[in-house]
């Protein structure tokens, strides 16, 4: 086994170890093909108020930008699908901020990751990116074999589905690379069909403007009139693309304690939320992604909703 392939595998294995789904590598280079979907995207206006994602376009294209000397992208997969579910009479959050903020979570692991490496293979340098600085994390996770990007714009993979974080280790090291997989979306339309937005476009392409979870967290503005009783009781992003997508009927709970809900959030009623003080809020959300609206953000979405 040469020295690229006995690394690999380490890395892989110490993944897995950490709780990781599945880990892929492939080479950091300037993503060709991304480079105009991306231009177009933002062309479009389909970023809405979203203007950091015009900042730093070559860097989100090229991680030798953002790590010196780069060789490798290690892409990361951490399942977060829950075991249980809200109140079917409550107000909707997204999946993945049931429990802790999957930032420290997963960055913490990360940290590890890379201890790992050093400590077994020596004078490694790199940088760990959790959702947190301009990387196109599906577009690395795909060219690494790790599924491939579908029609709702999320990765998908097959026997797994697509409820998982993804993340990356950039590393000045060579190792072996992963290949990219196949489509298998096929002639199905379920999540273009099932958006209450119609904010897929078209196959593949979501327009960030008009997505519930752009509304319902990015958007600091007023919600617009235009979206009322379409937003389909979601106060905390969305899941609808995700939950009619054939291929998550594979989504196996994640053994991750962290990412388990606080009891109280799942027995919420629509009548706990709209009685909801700062005190609960801090008590229910204590380190979980949905601080990220503030209660006030969170009132605002229930408000639009009544």
């Amino acid at each position: 086994m040469n020295k690229k392939n006995e690394y690999s595998q380490l890395i892989k294995a110490e993944a897995k170890r950490l709780g990781f789904l599945s880990c892929g590598i492939s080479k950091a280079e300037f993503l060709e093909d991304e480079a105009p979907r991306l231009e177009n995207w933002l062309n479009k206006n389909h970023h809405g108020e979203m203007k950091y994602m015009e900042n730093h376009f070559d860097k989100r294209l090229n991680p030798t930008l953002l790590v010196d000397d780069a060789k490798s992208v290690i892409s990361l997969l951490l399942n977060y699908y829950p075991s249980e579910s809200q109140n079917p009479e409550s107000y909707k959050i997204s999946k993945y901020a049931y429990g802790q903020d999957y930032h420290f979570v997963i960055k913490e692991k990360l940290k590890e990751l890379l201890h790992t490496i050093q400590t077994e293979i020596g004078e490694v340098s790199g940088r760990a990116f959790v959702d947190s600085a301009p990387v196109l994390d599906k577009a690395w996770a795909a060219k690494s074999g790790l599924g491939w990007i579908g029609k709702n714009s999320n990765l998908l993979t097959q026997q797994v589905g697509s409820f998982y974080f993804i993340a990356e280790l950039v590393i000045d090291l060579d190792l072996e690379y992963d290949h990219a997989t196949t489509d298998h979306c096929g002639t199905c339309t379920a999540c273009i069909d099932a958006c209450p937005t119609e904010a897929i476009v078209a196959p593949y392409v979501v327009d960030g403007s008009k997505c519930i979870s752009y509304f319902t967290i990015e958007l600091k503005e007023n919600i617009p009139t235009e979206m009322k009783g379409k937003m389909d009781d979601w106060i905390f992003g969305c899941d609808v693309c995700q939950d009619v997508c054939p291929w998550n009927r594979f989504s196996k709970p994640h053994n991750e304690p962290l990412f388990n809900p606080n009891p109280e959030l799942l027995s919420f009623t629509k009548k706990d939320w709209d009685e909801i003080t700062e005190d609960t809020f801090k008590k229910v959300f204590k380190n979980s992604a949905v601080k990220r609206t503030k209660l006030e953000g969170l009132q605002r979405n229930i408000k639009f909703l009544r």
